[in-house]
């Protein structure tokens, strides 16, 4: 029989059809259905969401059965549905069920129910699906603080700052309260024990945090980040380091570990919290930390779900910390070899005070250096090699030694960056030859250097560079110096061009500032450097303080070197010259010459007796194969230089004479009285040299 066939006649509802229709729709409804009249008060409820539909709720307003979070805002939006601006639909609040513990999450939908005048007249109530999505909600947040932990976590190299983003991806989406704490060798790049974990194993708070709902902060605060703690015995804590496993742990006043940590007791009970997770960091077996995790206050407690979770983003840290760690460790032995390679302590110059700064960093390749040169004279070298880690600081060594070798050679500025060069394309050549399988094939060489030497008697300083940033120079006025010095190829460029030098002659008490690229990357860096340097009151250790202290952050944390100068003078009652007769009997008077001041300058009989014969050598063979102008100069400093000029370009070598030739033990005689000799070469001759050491380092 069809519907229009029914006894009421055609088009007709039968009888009872819609209290059919809301008994079947109560029933059988897959959501949660609710009745509300005008003033939201709760008439009636199916059987859906668990214990509204009982007598002690008939009544409530809604906000007040569901004890919402939030109700001034859900019921203006409900009165909103009564007034006729519209449906709500899905959604979503929190609130709390009498008969179930914990926070819930509801799915709310609301419609008007119209009265016999239809939209126009007063409504009768409103009917409202509600949904309890929490195990949704919860899912959906596990993979939120899953996924922001993968966001966050490995794409920094420092331990700090990965543990502060883990504990702020976590926190509070995941828990009120966390704490991560790392063995504190680990922090040091050492290797992680391997489990179980030592008892009395110090551990280092890396980072914490909270959700604002935990007000009192008692577990930071009695162990605030960077605090290191062993763990108590016979507690969650240790255990967990002890057999590596996670643990869920509810806390009440009656758990019976807190009794042995009762610091940790107090502390959480003034929190609130009621649930703890912790979890070992562990990879590959080893130990590096330890993490833990709670819920306080009104949150629905941890359950086996949210172990899981905190498993799976534990093993994200851990093995971001230990990349972090094994960078620091590459790092600090990069950095011990860089400081090993440098000099060690700030060396004694005739006529130059010096003075250094060395900002460690990511950078291990920068080097600075100063060498005593023949003739008073002082080379000053600031250079770096790009990149980080010991291959960098293996690279710096080698062309840090190479260049102190060229310097012992007397040359000119530009003839050492050339010779420095072609090592550097050696050890390019060396690198590009290693099997395909060797990481470091394809990483390519960048170095530059700048090389400049200062000559108190001229008063000049001769500069040429390599790829690198010329010196910056400040008179003793406070104005700076310019020095158009022409930038060369770098070290381990391609390019063939030559090294060209620059000249500048200095006044008395001028500042030069050999600084390595990173100091002056930004536009305004050589302003700043240049306006601090003009304080001629400061020492230069002060000055070079002050140019620290100015840097942007982001230079800090880079590394750079930056060596200082004050140029001066040789005191002329330390300095004695004489020119001299191209003459057979000149040899005799040099003698007689260098006697009488050494004498003067109150050196031992044994001094002067050495430095007659080395300058009756040095001045018998400028007159039998040089030219004129011949000149004899003595240099008292901590050591004492001889050194005879002429206007010959020819080198004499050392020659093993035998026993029988009446010649050429000249320079081997030379050699053996004097601690170092060599030959340098200028536009208008040689000058041949020796250095001998002074018992008690020479007089005042």
């Amino acid at each position: 029989m069809s519907y229009a066939d029914t006894p009421a006649g055609p088009g007709i509802p039968p009888v009872g059809l819609d209290d059919a229709l809301l008994k079947v729709l109560f029933a059988q409804s897959a959501v949660g259905l609710l009745v509300l009249d005008p003033q939201l008060r709760l008439v009636r409820a199916n059987s859906l969401i668990e214990g509204v539909g009982t007598e002690e709720y008939i009544g409530l307003r809604f906000t007040e059965a569901f004890r919402l979070d939030d109700p001034d805002g859900s019921e203006q939006l409900l009165k909103q549905v009564l007034a006729g601006e519209g449906p709500v639909r899905d959604h979503l609040v929190r609130g709390r069920l009498r008969h179930i513990p914990g926070d819930r999450i509801f799915l709310v939908s609301a419609y008007r129910l119209d009265g016999p005048d239809g939209p126009d007249g007063t409504a009768l109530g409103l009917l409202s699906a509600v949904i309890d999505v929490t195990e949704r909600e919860r899912a959906r947040a596990r993979e939120s603080a899953l996924a922001a932990v993968r966001d966050a976590v490995g794409g920094s190299l420092d331990v700090a700052a990965i543990c502060r983003a883990f504990i702020d991806a976590l926190v509070p989406g995941f828990a009120d309260l966390a704490v991560i704490e790392v063995v504190d060798e680990v922090l040091r790049g050492a290797d992680p024990p391997v489990g179980p974990l030592p008892p009395d194993t110090p551990l280092r708070r890396a980072a914490s945090g909270r959700c604002e709902a935990v007000e009192r902060d008692e577990v930071i605060r009695d162990h605030p980040v960077g605090g290191t703690r062993r763990l108590p015995p016979r507690t969650p804590y240790a255990l967990a380091v002890a057999d590596l496993r996670a643990r869920l742990v509810p806390l009440t006043a009656e758990t019976p570990w807190l009794d042995a940590d009762p610091d940790g007791s107090r502390a959480l009970a003034e929190t609130g919290a009621h649930t703890l997770i912790v979890v070992p960091l562990t990879l590959r077996g080893a130990v590096l930390g330890l993490l833990s995790l709670y819920r306080c206050g009104a949150a629905e407690p941890f359950d086996e779900e949210d172990v899981s979770l905190a498993g799976t983003a534990a093993t994200r840290a851990a093995l971001a910390i230990d990349n972090a760690r094994r960078y620091e460790r590459e790092h600090v032995i990069a950095s011990t070899v860089q400081r090993r390679l440098l000099p060690q302590a700030e060396r004694h110059q005739a006529a130059v005070e010096t003075a250094h700064v060395l900002l460690p960093g990511r950078d291990s390749g920068c080097w600075f250096d100063t060498i005593a040169l023949s003739g008073a004279r002082t080379a000053l070298v600031v250079g770096g090699v790009a990149g980080e880690g010991l291959q960098s600081a293996i690279a710096m060594g080698q062309l840090r030694t190479v260049i102190q070798a060229l310097a012992g050679l007397d040359l000119e500025p530009e003839e050492v960056l050339a010779r420095l060069k072609e090592t550097a394309d050696r050890l390019a050549q060396e690198r590009a030859a290693l099997p395909p399988s060797d990481y470091l094939q394809a990483e390519p060489l960048r170095a530059g250097c700048v090389y400049g030497v200062y000559d108190p008697f001229t008063r000049t300083c001769t500069v040429a560079r390599a790829g690198h940033p010329a010196p910056l120079i400040v008179g003793p006025d406070g104005r700076a110096v310019p020095l158009d010095a022409p930038e060369g190829p770098g070290l381990f460029d391609t390019d063939g061009a030559l090294f060209a030098p620059a000249t500048v002659t200095l006044e008395e008490g001028s500042v030069l500032a050999f600084c390595s690229a990173e100091l002056l990357a930004d536009e305004r860096a050589e302003e700043r450097i240049t306006r601090t340097l003009a304080h001629p009151g400061r020492s230069l250790q002060q000055l070079g303080d002050d140019i620290v202290y100015a840097l942007p952050d982001d230079t800090r944390s880079a590394g750079a070197a930056l060596l200082l100068a004050r140029t001066g003078t040789v005191s002329e009652h330390r300095v004695a010259t004489w020119d001299l007769a191209q003459d057979r009997t000149t040899p005799a008077t040099a003698r007689l010459l260098v006697r009488d001041r050494l004498q003067g300058w109150g050196l031992d009989e044994d001094t002067v007796d050495s430095t007659e014969l080395i300058v009756s050598e040095l001045v018998t063979n400028a007159v039998r194969y040089g030219t004129p102008p011949l000149r004899l100069r003595l240099l008292l400093d901590t050591t004492l230089t001889c050194e005879v000029h002429d206007g010959s370009t020819a080198s004499p070598h050392l020659r093993h004479a035998r026993t029988v030739d009446e010649g050429g033990r000249g320079l081997f005689i030379v050699s053996s009285l004097a601690a170092h000799w060599g030959a340098r070469h200028g536009p208008d001759g040689k000058v041949l040299w020796t250095e001998q050491d002074l018992p008690h380092g020479g007089t005042q």
